[in-house]
């Protein structure tokens, strides 16, 4: 996920790669955390049939692309709203021009490859990890739509992605009565029946890609854990949701340690944030410090920025330390995945101290051994 994808991704990579294979093993025949009661009828309706396994929805993923480019999807033409309903614009014009959702499309199944987060999944059993791969599929679109289409379709994609999630559930959501037609909403209908997964996390991925489009910079604080709120949060959120684990108490944990892991990365990625027009350190704060933009663009981070970067590093892991003992309240495998979050979290920031705080001359990662070592220590602590 940039922003939420690239940090859970990351993270459950982090999992797979540090916690020893007979842990897992062990730790999957605990008893789960909940259980799993099916939706209400009429919600049931409303849903297309589960998604098939993985394996058959590679093969039909070129069908479902071609499907698209030959039908069209009517598409409003907007200028994003923050603030407003995903989606919710006045309709200018039926677009039917399905280039930049083909190439979209098309691509993510060989992003997915590429990263991390299918690897990671073998850490999960088959249950989790169909319905984790599906999420994983949605939000890689919906960041793409966001982030590589052409900038004048971006608000049109992520309308059409709005309308056909409703279209997911049903009327009573704002559906228009047709189902889904877009490939990787079609394929969350498994998540939504089985595992109860309210609307308003996946609306929400796509209000925070729309507010991408019109807001660049956060004068404070508190407006940056707003986006937060919209980007990475809704990620922690699903996950509960896969794992039958969703509680408010849960679900106030997870948001933490996904603030934490969000702004980890944006403090990984100030550099690029930077190329691509767009700064996520509040400006309050680089007044406190005395730092500028201009600071920003140097080689090499001059002193002031390392102060300011120091500052956001103990507060996003203050962040991640808070939703931490999530991790107790778990077992088996949610509880690997979530020590795997927290781990990866960890490491990225530990892996920013030991550049010096120097975010500019290049990107700070984390070694394996460092990750392994916070993954296990996470694990064993419950914290």
């Amino acid at each position: 996920m940039t922003r939420d994808r690239a940090g859970a991704s990351a993270c459950l990579a982090a999992a797979e790669q540090a916690l020893p294979r007979k842990l897992v093993a062990e730790q999957a025949l605990e008893p789960e955390v909940a259980v799993q009661v099916p939706p209400p009828e009429a919600a049931r309706q409303a849903l297309p049939e589960a998604a098939p396994p993985r394996g058959a929805r590679e093969a039909a993923a070129s069908r479902g692309v071609r499907q698209v480019a030959e039908t069209g999807i009517r598409r409003e033409s907007v200028v994003p709203d923050v603030g407003r309903e995903p989606g919710a614009a006045t309709i200018k014009a039926d677009a039917t021009d399905t280039g930049a959702l083909h190439a979209i499309y098309a691509g993510a199944p060989d992003k997915a490859g590429q990263e991390n987060f299918p690897v990671a999944l073998r850490l999960l059993p088959r249950r989790y990890r169909e319905y984790l791969l599906a999420v994983y599929g949605y939000a890689r679109v919906v960041d793409d739509a966001g982030d590589l289409a052409p900038s004048g379709q971006r608000g049109e994609l992520l309308a059409g992605l709005a309308a056909d999630v409703r279209r997911l559930y049903g009327t009573a959501a704002g559906g228009d009565g047709r189902p889904p037609v877009l490939p990787p909403v079609r394929d969350l209908a498994g998540v939504v029946r089985d595992c109860q997964l309210p609307i308003d996390p996946l609306l929400d991925l796509i209000r925070a890609n729309e507010q991408d489009q019109v807001v660049t910079r956060y004068e404070t604080f508190e407006e940056l854990l707003g986006y937060c709120r919209l980007s990475a949060n809704p990620v922690g959120r699903i996950v509960l949701h896969v794992f039958g684990a969703y509680s408010p108490q849960r679900a106030e944990l997870s948001d933490a340690i996904c603030t934490g892991l969000q702004l980890a990365e944006h403090w990984q990625d100030v550099a690029e944030d930077l190329r691509a027009g767009r700064v996520y350190l509040p400006a309050e704060d680089m007044r406190r410090y005395g730092c500028t933009e201009d600071d920003l663009r140097s080689p090499r981070a001059p002193d002031r920025v390392r102060q300011l970067m120091a500052f956001q590093v103990r507060r996003a892991g203050d962040l991640i330390s808070a939703g931490a003992p999530l991790i107790g309240t778990l077992h088996g495998a949610p509880r690997a995945a979530v020590a795997g979050y927290v781990a990866g979290g960890r490491a990225a920031l530990a892996a920013i101290a030991a550049a010096g705080y120097d975010v500019l001359a290049s990107t700070p990662r984390p070694g394996k051994g460092r990750t392994a070592a916070e993954m296990i220590a996470a694990f064993a602590r419950a914290r």
